[in-house]
This record gives C-alpha cells, structure tokens and sequence, in this order.
C-alpha cells in the first residue's frame, strides 16, 4: 500500500490540470501554518507549568530550527521521493507532535511538549514546507515567483484559521478557563490537520520530465550577465558560491525581524494597547493575514520588478516601518497595528519570494535542495527572534517596566538587524559559470535532480 506513496505514481498524465497542484500544496501549507498562531497558547503555557515567557517561547523556537535543519536535511530526499510521500511524511511528524504535546500538557511535563511541538512537529513542518515548493516551480516555470507565492501562501495563512480556531476552542473546552482547554485543543487540532493533509497528499503529482506549458518557450541564454540564469547549479555547488551566503544573511535578517513580532504577537499587542486576550488573537489573525497576502502580492510582483528589488524593499522599507513602531506604535494602537501588518506581508513576502530568486540564480535542476539548505537561516533567525524579544521582555519585567516599554529596545535591535540584510542583498551578482553544470536533455537534467548529492 505505501507503494502508492512513490514518486514514479504520482507522475501526471497527459490533460492533467496544473491548478489542481497550488489547491493540494495549500491543504499542507495551511495546516503546518498553525505555528504562527502559537502564541495564542503562551499565556495558558505559562500557567499551567509556572514557566517564564522564554521558557514557553522556547518551544516555539525548537520547532523553527528543526524546521530547518529537517529542510537542509531532507531536501534531496524530498527530489528523490517527491510531494506524496514528502506529505504523508510530514502529516505523520505533525499530529504526533500535537498528540505528544497532548501528553506533556496533561503530565505537567513541559519537557514532552519540546520533544512533541518542538522536535517532531518541527520535522513535519520542514517537511511540509518544502515538499511542494520545487513542484509548483516545475508546474510554473513561466512564472516562478507566482509559483512560490502559490505554495508558500497557505503558511502565512494558516495562523489566519488556527488563531480564532485555537482560542474558541480553548475556551469552549475549557468553559472559561485556558488551561483547562489546552489539551482536547491540541488533540482536536491534530485530528483536523491530518485530515487536511491527507486530502493534499492524495491530489499532488510532478509533471513529466518533458512537459512544458502551452505556448511556454524556456529562455535562450544571452551571453550577458545576468540575476535570471538558464544554466544550471547543483546543491553540491550551490552552498560554494558567495550568492548562497549572502542569500543566508538576507533570509536570516527579514526572518529575525518579522518572527521576532509574530512570536509575541498576542502578548506585545496587549503591552501596547491594553487589549483583552480574545481581540489580541484577532490581532494573530490579522498579522497572519498581512502574512498570507504578502506571499502571493510580493512574489507575484517580483516577476516583474526582479527578486534584487523586491527585497531592497523588504529590508530597507521594512527597517523604517520598524523603527516607526518603536516610534510611534506606544502612542498610536492604529499606527502600530498598520506599521506591523506591512511589516508581516514583507515577511510573508520574503518566505515566497526566497525559492524563485534562488531559481533565478541556481537554475531549476535542484532548487527544492537548495531551498532546503538556505531554510537554515529560518533555524537561526527562529532562535534569534523569539529570544531577542522574550528575553529583553524577561530583564525589562525583572527591573519593573511595563507596557510597550517591554518591547521597545528589540524593536530597535531589529531595525539594525534589516540594515544588515540589505546590505547582503546589495552585494548579489549572478553565479560564476565555472558553477555551472553542463548542458544536458530534459531527461537527463531529472536523473541529475534525483539523485541528490554526486
């Protein structure tokens, strides 16, 4: 039976629908996307185990690393195997993360929630994230940063659902009182996105090594420099180059900046405004939303003004909106509410736009590995985030200070942060050819892609 799972079964037929895939990649985006709407249960966390805000954030952060070492890991087993088994992979790592944590909420056991939510919920939402992405670029190579919009759109999204979803649930379970709720939450919430993902599994395919879209002509090489390469770069060589680094560096810095917001989204929104905890998951809600849209707008948008551009956008646009939270958001809820709902679309933006500016650079060969190894930064940038923000928030609380002032020096922390990152991006030029792997027939470059490392 898991013979069905094979990459060789899901190769599509002739007629198959290309749109069917974006639906099937979203049905696992939007189900591993809960984790941006973690912060809904730091609160009821902290009380049922008397733990600090880092402690609690603390599985937040284990799940993004493993997010990324899972990514850098498993990204030329993904080539091999493709999307199906890929999924059913990542559905499997993901409810028992939830069904662990479960365990560990009921025990008082804070450490199992690490092993469960942290360590095997991050397996499967590595994953997850990167099954689909080298699919849809091969479904779309006529519009890649569409593509990965497409795919990448329903993680920002997904706290969009679980947010509200999370805490009625909590509620209603608990009749009033959070902790209580915490684990028949957990519990249903693992039952609802292994239905979800299954569903995409089921319906995912790759296209034919030769098949092209009606009326797509694959561009002709120009003899000139250029950020859009139509030659081809292996993962092996990839990480050799100087664009794989200063890709890293411009990954880790949107990603610190914006994860350091969403990790605390629901606490930092009641510091600034004084809002009850239900509007403040209204709050996830939105910021997810300013996530979601951003994927899909920024990256689309990238097809036409370059992937170069996009991001001197997301870094140095995104260092003024921060620091006019830092500013302006204390004496202004309006203010901070719309400076943070850019500055969430840039970093929504920046995940969708990562995979087509490193298509651009590396070629299509084995950008899904690639993309894998580059997911490192999100590793990083998950531990520095969350600790930038929770643990200035831990020492402010310790000397006394309340509000906005809990949250104003890692404000400023990250606009120096996105300077950085600019910067980085600044220095991308397009790849020496001695990277460059020779030129070979559409059957062959698969076998190449398949077999991962040589």
């Amino acid at each position: 039976m898991l013979r069905v799972l094979d990459r060789e079964r899901t190769i599509a037929g002739p007629g198959f629908n290309r749109w069917l895939v974006p639906p099937a990649a979203l049905a696992v985006h939007l189900s591993i996307g809960q984790v941006y709407a973690f912060s809904v249960f730091n609160v009821p966390l902290e009380e049922r185990f008397d733990a600090s805000a880092t402690a609690v954030s603390t599985i937040f952060s284990i799940a993004i690393v493993m997010l990324g070492l899972t990514a850098a890991f498993g990204g030329t087993w993904v080539e091999r195997n493709g999307p199906r088994k890929t999924m059913a992979a990542s559905a499997t790592a993901w409810v028992l993360g939830f069904l662990v944590s479960a365990l560990g909420i009921a025990s008082g056991q804070l450490w199992l929630v690490y092993v469960g939510y942290g360590v095997l919920g991050g397996i499967g939402l590595g994953l997850g994230y990167i099954s689909p992405v080298s699919t849809l670029i091969k479904w779309f190579p006529d519009r890649p940063g569409l593509a990965t919009g497409l795919a990448i759109m329903g993680f920002g999204g997904g706290a969009l659902i679980a947010s509200p979803l999370s805490s009625r649930l909590l509620n209603a379970y608990g009749d009033g009182d959070l902790v209580a709720g915490l684990v028949p939450t957990f519990l249903t919430l693992g039952v609802a996105y292994l239905v979800l993902m299954a569903l995409g599994a089921y319906v995912v395919r790759v296209p034919a090594a030769d098949w092209r879209p009606a009326g797509y002509t694959p561009p002709a090489a120009t003899g000139q420099p250029s950020m859009r390469t139509t030659a081809d770069v292996t993962a092996r060589n990839a990480i050799r180059t100087p664009q794989f680094w200063l890709l890293w560096v411009v990954l880790f810095c949107n990603v610190t900046a914006g994860i350091g917001i969403l990790a605390q989204a629901s606490p930092m929104v009641q510091a600034f405004s004084g809002v009850e905890a239900a509007a403040a998951a209204g709050f996830v809600s939105l910021l997810s939303l300013a996530n979601m849209a951003g994927r899909i707008v920024w990256s689309s948008t990238s097809d036409v003004i370059g992937r170069k551009n996009t991001y001197m956008m997301y870094l140095g646009v995104g260092a003024l909106l921060y620091l006019g939270v830092a500013l302006f958001g204390p004496s202004s809820l309006v203010l901070f509410v719309l400076l943070t709902i850019v500055i969430l679309s840039f970093y929504g933006g920046g995940f969708a736009t990562i995979p087509a500016y490193l298509k651009d650079l590396f070629g299509g060969l084995q950008v899904g590995a690639i993309h894998g190894r580059l997911l490192t930064a999100w590793s990083a940038a998950g531990i520095a985030g969350p600790y930038i923000v929770s643990g200035i928030q831990d020492v402010q609380t310790a000397r006394g200070a309340e509000g906005a002032d809990l949250y104003l020096l890692s404000l400023y922390i990250m606009v120096s942060v996105l300077v950085v990152g600019f910067v980085a991006n600044l220095l991308v030029r397009p790849v020496a050819t001695r990277f460059h792997e020779p030129t070979r027939a559409p059957a062959e470059r698969d076998d190449v892609a398949l077999a991962g490392e040589r």
